[in-house]
């Protein structure tokens, strides 16, 4: 099918710009693109409407807050919130629990995954990715990413031993990775897929939703993803003796896992094998969420449409270079990532945010960021920062050089534009820097303003040493 291939978006002029317009940045006392806050969920943009509300004030009153009460598993708000979850996303089961975390080391628990397994993950993610492997009993073994943060299959195959148990994929900041590849590598060697969608929710891979791809995918609903009820989340899996083995893990007692199969005998006979970890979700919570669900599809597209045309209209400035997708659309939106090299990404960062923009430089070194895995500590004993970032050289290269702006649904028509306009400013307020050697590019095709992603740049020569004790989680 032949596709229009467009160029940049044309940026929409705001009230009152002109030619009088201060181009001074605001960093060196010029005049900011806006004045008032970037739209964050921790100042409350949060996608959450009336009926929402009345549902979780239904469960409130209805006194029955606990998911195990007198009433069947389909006349409970978690009972009735998984069945919506699997019409969703196609899946034979899904359980709501305590959180993302908890739905990522309950997948890995229920999988017979044995303590002490090595369980390979990518060096960009939040921290409760290594932390629920930990949760699980197993060690966290982190891998390059490339240039646009997608796990490095060539590096992981370049790792790996055979005490490697799992790939825990990662699709961060709404990002997909690279499934058909993960999928064909894990199978080539024998271990289950993991995936932690808990940043993309919603997001699509070729059609698919994120986090069916895999034996069992984790989601999030805290207060900035998809699906908000400030804590909570849930698995996703066609796999029925690892779903009935998580619900009883989640803290389905004295048989109260039976429920989960109202049409049948559950695949496990006892609930008395596994220990019991209170992980379960509440009834308020699952209400709130049951009735989000309703407007899900309009907030994704809203995140989808937000990203395509910031992303578009920014396509032409050479100084950035725009993190690309995997496939045209495999994206949430939620976020907006660039690369500057050869400019100081902090500084650049710092002058967005006097802009008036919220952005944070990834790699920071006046940051305790967790999503970079040098700020992981508890994972590296007395090693410090220099030695751990030694460990994954391109992940560091690329985090150093990273801006990450987040994008609410919620945004405006002109919030894009100011965004647009800011990052515009500063970019041209950088000098041409005559000894880099790493063009700064942001490419996009197609008629959605994406092309397929880079290749990586490289990878180690060597498998890092192994980290210390009490949790060696590198090779």
């Amino acid at each position: 099918m032949n596709r229009k291939k467009e160029g940049p978006a044309r940026v929409r002029s705001l009230p009152g710009s002109g030619e009088a317009e201060d181009t001074r940045l605001a960093i060196h006392g010029g005049a900011p693109v806006r004045r008032v806050p970037w739209p964050t969920y921790d100042k409350g943009a949060v996608f959450v409407h009336p009926e929402d509300e009345e549902a979780a004030i239904r469960a409130i009153r209805s006194h029955l807050y606990f998911r195990y009460d007198h009433r069947s598993q389909r006349d409970t708000e978690c009972g009735r919130f998984e069945e919506e979850l699997c019409r969703y996303f196609g899946t034979k089961h899904a359980l709501a629990v305590s959180s993302g975390t908890t739905a990522l080391a309950l997948a890995i628990m229920a999988a017979g995954i044995p303590r002490g397994s090595l369980i390979a993950c990518p060096g960009f993610t939040f921290v409760a990715t290594p932390s629920a492997i930990v949760l699980a009993g197993c060690t966290p073994l982190l891998v390059e990413v490339d240039e646009n943060l997608h796990m490095d299959i060539e590096d992981l195959r370049h790792r790996w031993t055979p005490e490697i148990k799992g790939i825990l994929v990662v699709h961060m900041r709404g990002f997909a990775a690279d499934m058909e590849a993960l999928t064909r590598f894990a199978e080539e060697m024998g271990v289950p897929v993991f995936e932690d969608a808990v940043p993309a929710l919603g997001a699509e891979l070729k059609g698919r939703k994120l986090g069916t791809f895999g034996l069992a995918g984790a989601f999030s609903t805290q207060s900035d993803k998809s699906l908000n009820c400030g804590e909570g989340g849930f698995l996703a899996t066609d796999d029925s003796v690892l779903f009935a083995r998580a619900v009883v893990l989640s803290g389905a007692y004295e048989g109260r896992f039976r429920r989960h199969f109202p049409d049948g005998e559950p695949p496990i006979g006892t609930d008395l094998d596994l220990p019991l970890l209170s992980f379960r979700m509440d009834e308020i919570r699952a209400a709130l969420l049951r009735a989000e669900m309703a407007r899900l599809p309009l907030r994704l597209e809203r995140f989808h449409h937000n990203y395509a045309y910031v992303a578009s209209a920014l396509s032409g400035l050479s100084r950035i270079a725009i993190r690309q997708p995997v496939e045209p659309g495999a994206y949430l939106g939620e976020a907006f990532i660039f690369r500057v090299p050869g400019v100081d990404a902090k500084w650049f960062a710092n002058a967005l945010c006097r802009e008036g923009v919220d952005a944070r430089n990834l790699g920071s070194d006046e940051d305790t960021n967790v999503r970079v895995f040098w700020n992981w500590r508890f994972m590296f004993g007395d090693k410090d920062a220099e030695e751990i970032k030694a460990l994954l050289p391109n992940t560091t290269r690329y985090l150093e050089q990273a801006v990450d702006v987040p994008l609410s649904s919620s945004l405006s028509p002109e919030d894009c534009d100011q965004l647009i306009r800011a990052i515009r400013k500063v970019a041209a307020a950088v000098a041409p820097d005559r000894h880099h050697t790493e063009p700064a590019r942001a490419v996009l095709g197609d008629d959605r303003g994406y092309a397929p992603a880079g290749q990586g740049s490289g990878h180690s020569a060597k498998p890092a040493a192994g980290l210390a004790d009490p949790a060696p989680v590198g090779q």
